[in-house]
């Protein structure tokens, strides 16, 4: 079955870093799109990063600068290493899978993201 498991997450000081890695099973990885969402207490689920099947690169205006994605895809893995953080940045963070042209979609468990001095 397709399994998104997503690792990384924890508590970091403001202004310090930490490296989502989302493994992914079950899937054709390279022909999908990967992206983070983040979803905060309170708050709607927003999308952070995406990555395309050719390693095209897009973020929201909110972590620009800061955060990077990126693909192994002879590893079937996905990242976000995240830089100067805020606590803004707290939230449960997701990866997720997309496959637009067959509208086919996954969904991890999420990975806990704390800001915090």
């Amino acid at each position: 079955q397709v399994q998104l498991v997503e690792s990384g997450g924890g508590l970091v000081q403001p202004g310090g870093s930490l490296r989502l890695s989302c493994a992914a099973s079950g899937i054709n990885f390279s022909f999908f799109d990967m992206r983070w969402y983040r979803q905060a207490p309170g708050k709607q689920r927003e999308l952070v990063a995406t990555i395309s099947r050719s390693s095209s690169t897009d973020y929201a205006a909110s972590v620009k600068g800061r955060f990077t994605i990126s693909r192994d895809n002879a590893k079937n893995t996905v990242y976000l290493q995240m830089n100067s953080l805020k606590p803004e940045d707290t939230a449960v963070y997701y990866c997720y899978s997309i496959r637009i042209l067959f509208g086919t979609n996954y969904w991890g468990q999420g990975t806990q993201v704390t800001v915090s001095s």
